[in-house]
């Protein structure tokens, strides 16, 4: 005789595997999109107190699409709310990446280029970064970043093209060709 669970620890545990599975994606596309990270944790519990309250993590086709449509759109919302409250009015401003000038302790060449590549990648054109980082994050494919910013494929592909021409004029310029 097989031990069955009743439905509402299965789905329970359900739930906290796609949390345990997930939440690491859906705390990257929410950084991406509102560029702080305490801003981005509300966004995470957000995206999944919405989730299972409204049962919508059973209906799921593509998971990875689903969640970064979801997070995508909670956290541009919030981050809308926080500007209008805040009174900063220009994304550029609200989205700043925050400063990651290296500690004497950090001062490595490797966490000097990352700061500036995070500088540059936050100088992008907002159409062209969102595109980028989306499709950075657990490598997205360009129909499912397509998808999250209501654009072709071919158009998520463009912009990642221009984005990426643009960051290495920017690098190479700033560095002398150096990498």
């Amino acid at each position: 005789m097989a031990l069955t669970l009743p439905r509402e620890l299965a789905d329970r545990e359900s739930f906290d595997a796609l949390v345990q599975r997930r939440s690491r994606f859906v705390f990257q596309v929410a950084y991406a999109a509102v560029g702080q990270a305490h801003d981005a944790e509300d966004v995470v519990q957000e995206v999944f107190l919405r989730l299972y309250r409204t049962g919508a993590w059973r209906r799921m086709e593509d998971e990875a699409a689903f969640l970064a449509r979801t997070t995508w759109r909670l956290a541009r919302s919030r981050r809308a709310r926080l500007a209008k409250l805040t009174g900063t009015g220009s994304e550029e401003e609200f989205l700043a990446a925050p400063d990651l000038a290296p500690s004497p302790e950090d001062c490595a060449m490797g966490v000097q280029q990352q700061a500036l590549v995070r500088r540059l990648v936050a100088q992008l054109p907002s159409e062209l970064r969102h595109a980028l980082i989306l499709s950075t994050i657990d490598e997205m494919p360009s129909a499912a970043v397509g998808e999250v910013l209501g654009i072709p494929a071919g158009t998520v592909r463009s912009r990642v093209l221009r984005a990426r021409q643009l960051l290495r004029e920017k690098y190479s310029a700033l560095t002398g060709g150096k990498r």
